[in-house]
């Protein structure tokens, strides 16, 4: 971030090399190379980036063929840590640029289970937490287990608040309260890559990843990095190109903080940028702070479980409190 608090992020839209995590990270530490050399603080990739969004996920797992992708996409997933994020935190130190990415993430204890998980790094060579997406999207479940809130968060960068969530979580309404209360400034918004159009739109399957993520920006008066990837047959083997059921174009953007659009949206590989004020943050919470002056937490708060340090199953006594007049302590404040 320069003296007039001016920080430049990108948007990094490229396709994986599929199914070849060991590829894919080569490509990807290019990728943020060029975002660095570009003056970027922030660089930020797609859903599932690492290997590459699961395609099977919108096919039955009814065929032999299935199986055999499955397997194959366990296979090439992420563990937190390995030689993959050991890699990524390597260029980010070398460059001084934060990433985020989105990985496929294999759990370390059952070798059996995914997260669509969002790897936050910082420009220092760490990493600085991860997100596992709260519930993957109906078609996505066959593929990836429920993730936690244990670190939904904004992590305190030198420019400011950095958060993240991937794809649906941002039509979840409460994870971005969460964030907004923690005081999100700079933004990820991870999707696989595609913004229906036609009648698509009506689909409950349209991403409508634009729409969420300008919603995210006014709601939080935070700039948003709206990442997409690109995906299409060509880039998959050919046995495989019945799973995938249209192309990810990527149509990614950059939003400000009133949820005006100011770079993209773009389609094909790129990589995004735009310079981002931190002034523009400030005046859109001053209008506007939806966990601050502009909200009524003695009427309506939200409750974090995990994040209260209370062990997962147990919930509060939402009752005691309240009374038929209305609340009176109501649900501890997280």
């Amino acid at each position: 971030m320069d003296d007039n608090g001016i920080l430049r992020v990108a948007a990094i839209q490229a396709a994986p090399i599929f199914l070849n995590r060991d590829a894919s990270l080569e490509k990807a530490v290019n990728l943020i190379k060029q975002a660095a050399d570009e003056g970027a603080v922030l660089a930020a990739f797609g859903e599932a980036w690492l290997p590459g969004y699961p395609i099977h996920a919108w096919a039955s797992p009814s065929s032999p063929l299935w199986w055999e992708l499955a397997s194959a996409y366990l296979e090439q997933a992420i563990e937190i840590p390995s030689p993959a994020t050991d890699a990524l935190c390597a260029i980010a130190a070398e460059k001084g640029i934060d990433v985020v990415i989105g990985i496929s993430e294999r759990d370390t204890n059952t070798r059996g289970s995914a997260y669509a998980t969002l790897l936050f790094i910082g420009a220092e060579g760490q990493i600085l937490g991860r997100h596992r997406q709260l519930k993957p999207a109906p078609h996505e479940r066959a593929i990836w287990a429920d993730g936690d809130a244990v670190e939904l968060r904004v992590h305190d960068r030198p420019y400011g608040g950095l958060s993240g969530l991937t794809s649906t979580e941002h039509q979840m309404v409460l994870p971005t309260y969460a964030l907004a209360e923690q005081g999100a400034q700079l933004h990820v918004a991870s999707w696989p890559g595609g913004e229906p159009q036609g009648p698509s739109r009506a689909s409950g399957k349209a991403a409508r990843q634009h729409l969420l993520s300008r919603a995210f920006a006014a709601q939080t008066g935070a700039y948003v990095v709206c990442a997409g990837a690109v995906l299409s047959k060509s880039a998959i083997p050919e046995k495989y190109h019945d799973f995938l059921p249209h192309d990810y174009a990527g149509h990614s953007a950059i939003i400000d903080p009133f949820g005006e659009v100011i770079a993209g949206p773009v389609e094909g590989e790129t990589v995004l940028i735009a310079d981002c004020a931190m002034a523009a943050v400030r005046s859109a919470k001053i209008a506007f702070d939806c966990a601050g002056h502009s909200g009524r937490p003695d009427q309506l708060k939200l409750w974090n479980q995990l994040a209260s340090g209370q062990d997962p199953g147990m919930a509060p006594d939402f009752q005691q409190g309240w009374s038929d007049a209305g609340p009176k302590d109501g649900p501890p404040h997280r």
